[in-house]
């Protein structure tokens, strides 16, 4: 921080203007001109300033003393008496701490008649350049006690001069000066200070060798304060910076001696301090940090500078710098990382002891129903609901999760239809985990297959009960023994071969054994004796999400605690929703969803992913408050996943040699969001080394136009799965030249992409020979030219074609045939055993026993 030249002058205890004649002769040295006395210089020059002047008043005092003059002497004699006045009721001021200024006042009167000391006249002319060079170097330490405890700040000034005074002055500044030290303990030490502060300690040390032992005596009452450590207080003063801003009044007394305490005591002090807690969010900003602690932004930044750091207050500051200068101003610093989720905890901690038990009651189970694709899944769950969700499904089987509810023997049961098909493994494993009994069919004909062992894998993963079907008895080929072989070969042994997973043979298509069934599905879930609080905290789980027009965002949810009602505010992710209206699988109004109650939920600010837990609020803003902060962490990973390692070289010459690579780019569209993840997953398992597949972006409902501008924009198609388009997409897209791919059956839109991905590659060509005639004999023709008299030999010999000519063995021309006749007549063809007529675009030199050979160009689709 810069200092004014008056500021400065009031310091040494000059005028202004001699301070500023002093700085202008010297300019060769300081490089400075000074024109008024508000100008501004920086510390450690107006440091140098002020040694110079000190000591170049030293040399002119020193000059006067030697003529003798007795104006010189005189200011001396009542300087040092005052100085040795004001030193001696430092001591009995420790009883009067509240007023200090009146015993202070008092030695100011009786410090006029001081003969004894004055007549000591040669021995402060000996040394008087050694005892004032470091007169400068007492401001600083001066202006620094006025900031904490100000009248202290007097105290040094008796330093100066220590040879006028053999008592008071080498006393009594350690008691003055030793409250400071605790403080810049902690402070790291200043390189630029370091190198003044031996001359101070050696010179002041050395002149109060002498004087140690004398003050001991009248100053019993402050046994802590030994004279042998009065050096020790000269060290801390260099610490401070902004000493020069605050200089000590000429006529104030000193501050009452506060007796300095011993080391264990001031460790035990420091042990039991007790340090406020503050919590600020990375990273750590220079006016926030300075907020926090009650200070002003300018001090912490002078803090810095000491230790070495130069930031302004819109500069982030590294965490262990932000605790070092927490734990010196009393303050523990509890730094929260952006990003960490540290909110559901708390919440779930609150939640637990709301549970009680006595609220607990009986739940219906959730039964997922899984297996291999066309197994009779769905026709299993259309017999036991009475319906027929089969013959609405595109290509006959199932691509969504879909809840049901029905009723057996007075008691409810929650199903879970899954999809069958490679694509939807996603769909089987979110199923999996949500359930509580895992129905897994079997058709007796096929016996166990790869998604049938996929399915019982997540069942066992998620721990769940599993109850065998075996579904198709009625077909042919059927053989239970053969599928419960397979079971036991997998470790699900059934009960009457002496294992313990129930199983039963079914037929879903003829309704037989669907009671026995059903009656297992009861049995096992009584067995786990399924209870969940419906008074408790609404949570659950979204099985299945959309965007349905004329509705919005809908998703099709199961509660796992407490009730949903309308008119609650529920959280998903980023989106929430307040409850417009629930629905059951019928499609019939609800006025609350219970536990184990699947429901579809209307009112959704977006469609929540499918998957994901749900969880109440307590009201739209807590709802927007929570989905802003979770918006705002995924924005963060995205962030720092954007930021990728430098690349190496290697990694930079594959890069170019790939630039050409071919890559499919592609929007995905779908009805759900289930299908979304399905097929973004089926897209991104195609391998090809030929061609690359990239997923620009994907979302749930129709195609609109924004999707085409976006689609046009990054040179992409858009892969659409049994969804509708806006007015106008499909002219806007023929315009813009974005291809569209849409179907409503997983694996065929696959196939299609599969073959858009090999249209980007350039066709491989193959020659495939037609046949080849000889030349018996040679025509002139009245345009010029000849034509050759030729038989077929073999195959045959097309117009248009490729036409190569060998003369014995040696291929002497290449072209394409002109023109065939045959007799006088034009034809496009001969075959074998036939003569004609033949001429190339580009060579007529035939000769008798030449043989032309007729070939073809095909260009062959290659494969990923």
């Amino acid at each position: 921080m810069s200092i004014r030249i008056h500021a400065l002058a009031k310091e040494l205890n000059v005028q202004s203007k001699e301070l500023i004649d002093f700085i202008n002769k010297r300019q060769d040295i300081y490089h400075l001109e000074i024109k008024t006395p508000s100008n501004a210089i920086d510390p450690f020059t107006a440091e140098a300033i002020g040694k110079d002047f000190a000591a170049h008043a030293a040399g002119a005092k020193e000059a006067q003393d030697a003529s003798g003059s007795p104006e010189a002497a005189a200011p001396e004699k009542a300087e040092s008496a005052a100085s040795a006045q004001e030193s001696k009721p430092a001591q009995p001021a420790e009883k009067p701490v509240e007023k200090p200024a009146q015993p202070a006042e008092k030695p100011a009167q009786e410090s006029k008649p001081a003969p004894a000391k004055s007549e000591k006249k040669p021995e402060p002319l000996a040394p008087p350049p050694f005892a004032k060079r470091p007169a400068p170097l007492v401001p600083p330490t001066v202006g620094k006690a006025p900031a904490v405890p100000p009248p202290a700040g007097r105290a040094p000034a008796p330093l100066v001069p220590p040879p006028l005074s053999k008592a008071a002055p080498a006393v009594t500044p350690p008691p003055v000066s030793r409250p400071k030290i605790a403080m810049p303990e902690v402070r790291p030490p200043q390189p630029p200070k370091r190198e003044v502060q031996p001359e101070v300690v050696i010179k002041f040390g050395q002149k109060s060798d002498a004087q140690k032992e004398a003050p001991r005596k009248p100053a019993p009452s402050t046994p802590p304060v030994p004279g042998g450590r009065a050096p020790a207080p000269l060290v801390p003063p260099s610490v401070s910076k902004a000493a020069p801003l605050v200089p000590p009044m000429p006529g104030r007394s000193p501050a009452p001696l506060v007796p300095p305490q011993p080391a264990d005591a001031r460790q035990q002090h420091a042990e039991k301090k007790e340090f406020k807690t503050i919590q600020l969010k990375a990273p750590i900003i220079v006016r926030e940090f300075a907020k926090a602690m009650d200070l002003k932004p300018f001090r912490l930044i002078s803090e810095l500078m000491d230790m070495g750091i130069f930031a302004s207050m819109n500069q982030s500051l590294e965490d262990a710098t932000a605790i070092v200068i927490a734990r010196k101003h009393g303050f523990d610093l509890d730094i929260r990382h952006r990003g960490e989720q540290q909110q559901p905890k708390k919440k779930e901690a609150a939640k637990k002891p709301e549970d009680d038990i006595k609220n607990y009651v009986p739940r219906p189970p959730i039964v997922c129903i899984l297996g291999h694709v066309d197994h009779g899944k769905t026709t299993l769950l259309d017999t036991i609901r009475n319906t027929n969700v089969v013959a609405g499904e595109a290509g006959g089987i199932t691509q969504h999760t879909a809840a049901y509810q029905v009723s057996c023997n007075g008691k409810k049961i929650t199903f879970l239809d899954t999809p069958g098909h490679a694509a939807f493994s996603k769909m089987r494993e979110r199923g999996a985990n949500v359930t509580d009994i895992a129905i897994l069919v079997v058709a007796a004909d096929d016996g166990f297959m790869p998604q049938t062992d996929e399915a019982l894998s997540f069942a066992q993963k998620a721990g769940v009960p599993i109850v065998v079907a075996i579904n198709k008895m009625d077909a042919k080929g059927a053989n239970v023994d053969r599928v419960k072989q397979q079971m036991q070969k997998r470790g699900i042994t059934s009960e009457d071969w002496g294992g313990e997973v129930l199983c039963t043979p079914i037929s879903a298509l003829k309704g037989e054994n669907i009671d026995k069934l059903l009656e297992l599905v009861l049995l096992q879930a009584e067995i786990m004796e399924l209870k969940a609080n419906p008074k408790a905290s609404v949570e659950g789980v979204i099985i299945e999400s959309q965007l349905e027009q004329g509705r919005g965002a809908t998703s099709t949810v199961i509660v796992r605690q407490g009730t949903l009602k309308t008119g609650d505010v529920i959280v998903c992710g980023e989106n929430w929703c307040k409850v417009r209206a629930l629905m059951d699988d019928r499609g019939g109004r609800m006025k609350e969803a219970s536990p184990s109650t699947p429901a579809l939920v209307m009112g959704w600010t977006g469609a929540p992913e499918a998957g994901d837990a749900f969880e109440r609020a307590e009201n739209d803003r807590e709802a927007k408050r929570i989905t802003e902060e979770a918006l705002r962490q995924r924005k963060l990973r995205e962030s720092a996943e954007v930021e990728a390692p430098p690349a190496s070289i290697e990694e930079l010459m594959a890069a170019i040699e790939n630039k050409d690579h071919k890559v499919y780019k592609c929007v995905v569209k779908s009805d759900v969001s289930g299908t979304v993840e399905a097929l973004v997953a089926c897209l991104k398992d195609i391998k090809s080394d030929k061609v690359g597949l990239e997923v620009i972006a994907d979302s749930v409902g129709q195609i609109t136009k924004n999707d085409v501008d976006l689609a046009a924009t990054a040179g992409a198609s858009i892969v659409a799965f049994n969804v509708k388009q806006e007015n106008g997409v499909a002219g806007l897209a023929k315009h813009k030249g974005v291809e569209i791919v849409s179907h409503n059956i997983i694996y065929e839109l696959i196939n299609t992409v599969k073959d858009a991905m090999k249209n980007l590659l350039d066709p491989e060509l193959r020659e495939n020979k037609l046949g080849a005639a000889e030349v018996r004999q040679l025509f002139n023709i009245s345009k010029g030219g000849k034509v050759a008299g030729c038989m077929v030999t073999e195959g045959i010999v097309k117009n248009g074609k490729f036409a190569r000519v060998f003369r014995k063995g040696r291929e002497i021309s290449k072209g394409r045939v002109a023109e065939i006749k045959r007799f006088k007549d034009d034809v496009s063809e001969v075959r074998a055993g036939y003569e004609c007529g033949i001429t190339l675009n580009n060579f007529s030199d035939f000769e008798p026993g030449d043989v032309i050979e007729c070939f073809e160009i095909l260009e062959i689709r290659p494969e990923l």
